[in-house]
């Protein structure tokens, strides 16, 4: 390869920052999705309904993704290394605290402030993204959002705290491995005063991006991609306790099948949004997602038929092993769709990294906040457990539909000028 050609070099410190950081949002997502397992004992403790349910499970990723916004403009001005260390160490005492609530209330205000581990994400992205050339930077931003899969580890981790202690020893044990990786990430990370934005930029100024109507679509791209993500990873394990009768256990070990490579797997998706380009790799995730979540809609049904014979039953519906097949896909899709998303911000707002991927990010916590209280809402109104993918198929078919128009159909119509004037 020629070396005018040849990528830029990235440092072993660039390396370093993101190893450690990627293994500090892992930590953070793990902590931020604990509802999704404990909650399920904690629902027939409290006597909660699928509405309540999902209520608490969704208030960390509430605070989680308030905080966005604010701490991606911070990182910009202070640098992720103190942001993402003063963030992780406020979070450790209200994770501790967790474990001596005993009301509803309580565990609703104490999982406000346990959220604040959501907002990480707003700190490493562009934290990590300023370390690597805009060449690597789908790469890196994808690497650093693979700890989505802290989801996973929750879903093998909690579950065995569980047996071994009851609920209570889940947040305290999540306390104190978040009070090491503080430390970790202190030590093996970095910060340059280069990558700071001027010191007389003001916060409106970083915000006068938020006019384009480009960052409100990847908002709606974010909200399915992200969004659809935190809400299934927080849903699932109770769904398939509910839907097929499992084990926490074995429920748990099922759902990972869908938050471990819609974690792991963002990395595979920001080197083909580098590649393919942004666009490209985010039209098929749509379409994708809209296949399977079409599947995955349908109810378990029974029919009769008058045949010749008499009156005939059959039976529709997807059995745990196609399920899980189809979650798995549609995790997978969602993983190259959330590094995708990220990859349109790091082409369009180089300079402003910070704030707009914290606007995006507050558009997909909230998502990821909304669904499953809507989840919920609609198993008590229809008491149709599969009505939460038949939302979500909605939600993709506006993002498919605004792409199209936005994208796909403009490309078209100014391909054929070209060819006209040509």
């Amino acid at each position: 390869m020629d070396s005018a050609t040849a990528p830029p070099a990235v440092s072993r410190q660039a390396w370093s920052v993101l190893a450690v950081s990627t293994l500090a949002f892992t930590v953070c997502f793990m902590v931020w999705m604990m509802f999704g397992v404990i909650g399920i004992p904690l629902k027939q403790q409290l006597g909660l309904n699928a509405t309540e349910f999902g209520l608490l499970t969704a208030m960390p990723v509430l605070s989680g993704s308030l905080v966005r916004v604010p701490l991606g403009i911070w990182t910009d001005r202070f640098g992720g290394r103190n942001v993402m260390t003063l963030l992780m160490a406020v979070t450790v005492p209200a994770v501790w605290l967790m474990a001596y609530a005993t009301q509803y209330w309580q565990f609703l205000v104490i999982g406000l402030f346990v959220g604040l581990a959501g907002g990480s994400f707003s700190v490493g992205t562009p934290y990590v993204a300023r370390w690597f050339p805009q060449q690597r930077q789908g790469m890196a931003m994808g690497v650093y959002g693979a700890g989505n899969s802290g989801s996973a580890v929750n879903k093998f981790l909690a579950p065995v705290l569980l047996v071994a202690g009851g609920w209570a020893l889940v947040p305290q044990v999540y306390a104190a491995i978040l009070a090491g990786t503080v430390v970790l990430f202190w030590l093996f990370s970095a910060h340059d005063p280069r990558h700071l934005v001027a010191s007389n930029v003001r916060f409106v100024d970083q915000l006068q991006a938020l006019k384009d109507p480009r960052v409100l679509k990847y908002c709606q791209y974010y909200s399915i991609v992200f969004g659809g993500y935190v809400a299934l990873a927080l849903w699932m394990v109770q769904y398939y306790v509910g839907e097929y009768g499992l084990d926490i256990r074995v429920a748990a070990l099922l759902a990972a099948c869908f938050s471990l490579p819609g974690g792991v797997l963002r990395a595979i998706g920001g080197v083909l949004s580098d590649k393919y380009g942004a666009h490209k790799v985010t039209w098929w995730v749509m379409w994708v997602s809209w296949i399977c979540l079409f599947l995955l809609s349908y109810p378990q049904t029974d029919f009769t038929i008058a045949t010749v014979n008499g009156p005939k039953t059959f039976h529709l519906g997807l059995n745990v092993y196609s399920f899980t097949a189809l979650m798995g896909v549609l995790g997978v899709a969602f993983a190259f769709g959330k590094a995708s998303v990220f990859k349109y911000i790091g082409n369009d707002y180089p300079d402003n990294i910070g704030a707009i991927s914290g606007i995006v990010g507050l558009a997909g916590g909230l998502g990821g906040f909304v669904l499953p209280i809507l989840f919920g809402l609609l198993l008590d109104l229809t008491g149709v457990r599969s009505s939460a993918f038949m939302l979500l198929y909605g939600v993709v078919w506006v993002s498919l539909i605004w792409m199209y128009w936005t994208e796909v159909r403009r490309t078209d119509v100014m391909g054929a000028a070209a060819g006209r004037k040509a």
